[in-house]
């Protein structure tokens, strides 16, 4: 076999270190614009993951998929910069709130448009929603087999060998292509950009971003194909509408909370039996516990 298609899904998240008031719209969508957008955490050691096999395994490429408004371009070129070879951005308005079940829904017809691949890579979660439901959700569509909690994965031959990281040790596990992974975030972090990959995509936009440019590229575009971020609408697609954005999402957020924890005193006392009692009793009279 010469190499493997792969593909990896990702998401631009909000930070969820910097959540405001205003985090939340009133209908219990999140409010993506008053919050800073980063790059999926446990994404990034899914990449890491994609590029050690596409390094291992000569004539592999690598391609970034995510969802999300226009800006999540940006995690695309991160991707790029480290070592992918394309991306696609799927963005519609008709994709707005979705859930998991509407998000996967929407990520496995753009795989099937792009092409299945040999192996898809994605985080375990996004740290917006924590379900951890979305890589299953687009094996499951797609009928790729799956395995999760991925902290290592090595190929050899048609055999998939991955390390798992659960709660309590590890797990060794062998499958065989086409197959879904997610990556725990116990995985090596991810590299950082390469110089020579900075230079060769910095350039590199959709088509919405070039129209809202002022300056005329369409020539170095034409001449550079690499530079041209494909983006891929709900049109594109052979979907259901009824099953995408809103429509499709059968979970609906009800209220949330800002809860911030702020510490008032503190006490430090030595490690022995009797300090640690009157320290139970001191919590249960103010009914910190129980």
């Amino acid at each position: 076999m010469n190499g493997f298609k792969i593909i990896v899904l990702a998401k631009q998240v909000p930070d969820t270190r910097n959540v405001g008031k205003d985090a939340m719209k009133e209908d219990g969508t999140v409010n993506r614009a008053a919050l800073p957008a980063i790059f999926n955490p446990e994404d990034l050691n899914a990449l890491e993951q994609a590029l050690r096999i596409k390094e291992a395994h000569p004539g592999s490429t690598l391609t970034i998929l995510t969802m999300g408004p226009g800006r999540a371009a940006d995690i695309i070129r991160e991707a790029l910069f480290r070592g992918a070879d394309d991306g696609f951005l799927l963005t519609d308005r008709a994709f707005a709130g979705s859930d998991t079940l509407a998000t996967s829904y929407a990520l496995a017809k753009a795989i099937e448009k792009i092409g299945r691949p040999d192996l898809i890579v994605c985080g375990r979660q996004a740290i917006d929603g924590d379900t951890a439901q979305v890589g299953p959700q687009v094996a499951e569509k797609l009928g790729f087999p799956q395995i999760t909690y991925a902290e290592e994965v090595n190929i050899e031959g048609d055999v998939v060998r991955v390390k798992r990281r659960l709660e309590r040790g590890i797990e060794i596990v062998k499958a065989s292509l086409p197959l879904l992974i997610t990556v725990n975030g116990s995985a090596p972090e991810c590299r950082p950009r390469n110089a020579r990959m900075v230079m060769r995509y910095k350039k590199a936009t959709t088509l919405t971003e070039r129209q809202s440019a002022n300056e005329d590229y369409l020539r170095m575009y034409t001449s550079h194909p690499y530079l041209n971020i494909e983006e891929i609408g709900f049109k594109d697609l052979d979907a259901n509408i009824d099953d995408c954005g809103l429509a499709g999402s059968p979970t609906k957020v009800k209220k949330i909370e800002n809860v911030v924890f702020q510490a008032k005193e503190s006490m430090v006392m030595p490690a022995t039996d009797h300090h640690l009692d009157a320290l139970m009793k001191e919590l249960i009279i103010n009914h910190t516990l129980g």
